[in-house]
């Protein structure tokens, strides 16, 4: 299994600092777990190869250019920052 930390600072909160791990098996597009943690508290989830796909066709885009999109807001790190914002609800 391969996981990624990131810090992240959500618009909705930008003075709060957020760290976001995610946790995948060999393809980020067959599923992920996530957990988001503000040093307090944490919240954990997962989600699923089908949710991918449902998220995908919603925003009707490709497959694949989902998920590529997906692995450059949340794994990329340093790479991507301030190209991908975050929102805390």
């Amino acid at each position: 299994m391969e996981k990624i930390l990131n810090r992240i600072h959500p618009v909705s909160d930008p003075e709060v600092t957020y760290f976001l791990q995610v946790s995948w098996e060999k393809d980020l597009g067959i599923g992920f777990g996530v957990t988001l943690t503000d040093g307090q508290c944490a919240w954990t989830g997962a989600v699923s190869e089908a949710e991918i796909s449902r998220e995908a066709a919603d925003m009707e885009m490709n497959r694949e250019k989902y998920v590529e999109e997906l692995k450059k807001a949340l794994i990329s790190g340093e790479e991507s920052a301030g190209k991908y914002n975050f929102s805390i609800s």
